[in-house]
């Protein structure tokens, strides 16, 4: 049996088993079933008639799958009575509201993957003979002084990552939202890229020995840097996890190379490693104490298991669709203002006062006011982003533009470009995230990495040049 046989008769005998033991009315049950066809549709389309290794697909199916499906199902046949049943979020269980979430979470889907199929060949033909390389007569400066670039910032924010070392995770860090994206997602990325040239450099064909040595010198003092700024004691499993699989891709990518392995590799690994490394990511413990005393994470593991991490917020994806659709019968739609907030996340509060706050933190005070939640920093899907926006009109556009932004990050996953390579592989492991949202983060948790890997370098390599030219005229000038 291959690999494909084998996933389809995993995949079909959880669903199998969830459905049998679900425990609801005939709507809700049916409801379900409904969104579970026309997921298993899109995994088959992808598995089967597919033309091209597409991961992004792929995480799209296994986020849908265990958080929009899996999860939910679990947590309701936890309810021991419905009439007071509450999901982890406190938003209580209403069937109208389960079989509402269910037909729009259908409708995204549908939407997204024939957008997806009608867009691709068009949009790739379009492209298919744009290759971007990088230049490679001024890789090993550039990777110079990203090498530079990157022991100074190492130097410069010690002291703030031995305070996240030694901060526990219920602990609210003293640095400013601001402060903390510039350094985690840009300038803590910065060793990424020159790892990615360093590898590339490596690769090509023609290589010049004496250069090599250094790279290979580079390359080792990066990836020592990268891990001191970014590992379970620094950064949540949102940031490593796509960090992490992108280092896979590019050292060894027949790991990852396919419809198949991706799927089969990311939806195992969200149904096991993934809570097991939320006991990790999210434990009240410092790293001090688990170094000491290890057995903490098994303690943390005792009386939960997997299947009960479903019943957590870190599986509240459905349940906040039901509750933006309830803060939209109570406060109607935002028309974009909610959007805004998110595209334009760089802007800081002070000088936009009106700033709108996060979908995930607007619908999590609403949870606080109304049905006396606790806490506000919640996730949001992209699915109910786009209904408390425009409705159903909403519903309708954004999966539609998601697609074209995918078969996009499929062209330059197909680029000779390693940087965009190894990004839009990032951007697919990172849409997991960015589907569970909310927007906000999700957006810009992406934009922060990406500008550090394609345009920093780029930036730099363009000064370079400038330079050299700016050096080379100065010579003539100086010989007439």
């Amino acid at each position: 049996m291959n690999l494909r046989g084998f996933f389809l008769i995993v995949y079909m005998g959880i669903t199998t088993l969830m459905f049998i033991n679900l425990d609801a009315s005939i709507s809700v049950w049916m409801s379900f079933l409904f969104s579970a066809i026309v997921l298993f549709m899109v995994t088959i389309y992808h598995l089967f008639y597919e033309k091209g290794y597409s991961p992004f697909l792929s995480s799209y199916i296994v986020f849908s799958f265990l958080f929009l499906l899996a999860a939910p199902i679990a947590q309701i046949n936890s309810f021991e009575n419905f009439e007071v049943a509450r999901f982890a979020n406190y938003f209580p269980f209403r069937e109208s509201t389960i079989i509402y979430t269910n037909i729009l979470i259908s409708i995204f889907n549908v939407i997204f993957i024939n957008a997806y199929i009608l867009f691709k060949p068009k949009i790739l033909n379009n492209s298919k003979n744009q290759i971007v390389k990088e230049n490679e007569a001024l890789l090993p400066l550039t990777i110079t002084i990203i090498l530079i670039l990157s022991v100074v910032f190492f130097f410069i924010s010690y002291n703030y990552v031995v305070y996240e070392f030694s901060r526990p995770g219920w602990l609210k860090s003293d640095t400013s939202v601001m402060a903390t994206l510039i350094w985690k997602k840009v300038l803590f990325m910065l060793p990424f890229a020159g790892v990615i040239l360093c590898y590339s450099y490596i690769n090509k064909r023609t290589v010049n020995k004496s250069n090599l040595i250094n790279i290979i010198f580079f390359l080792v003092t990066l990836i020592i840097i990268l891990f001191w700024f970014k590992n379970p004691f620094t950064e949540k499993r949102n940031a490593l996890g796509p960090l992490f699989l992108c280092l896979i891709f590019l050292i060894y990518p027949k790991i990852l190379n396919s419809n198949i392995k991706t799927l089969s590799f990311l939806f195992f690994s969200m149904i096991i490693v993934f809570p097991i490394l939320a006991m990790i990511t999210h434990s009240d413990a410092t790293f001090a104490e688990i170094y000491n005393r290890p057995s903490i994470i098994i303690d943390q593991m005792k009386g939960g298991g997997v299947i009960e991490a479903f019943n957590t917020l870190n599986y509240d994806a459905f349940s906040n669709i039901g509750a933006t659709i309830d803060y939209v019968n109570k406060y109607g739609f935002s028309y974009g203002y909610q959007l805004l907030g998110g595209l334009f996340f760089f802007i800081p509060r002070i000088i936009w006062v009106n700033k709108p706050f996060s979908t995930g933190q607007v619908v999590g005070e609403h949870l606080i006011n109304d049905y006396g939640f606790n806490f506000s920093n919640l996730s949001n899907p992209l699915i109910s982003e786009s209904y408390i926006n425009f409705g159903f009109i909403g519903i309708i556009v954004f999966p539609i533009i998601l697609a074209i932004v995918i078969i996009h990050m499929i062209n330059w996953l197909r680029s000779d470009n390693y940087l965009k390579k190894i990004m839009a592989f990032y951007f697919a492991m990172h849409l997991i995230f960015l589907l569970r949202g909310d927007f906000t983060n999700g957006f810009s948790y992406f934009i922060g990495p990406l500008f550090a890997v394609v345009y920093i370098p780029k930036m730099i390599e363009r000064i370079i040049k400038e330079l050299l030219i700016y050096s080379k005229n100065e010579i003539t000038k100086i010989n007439k």
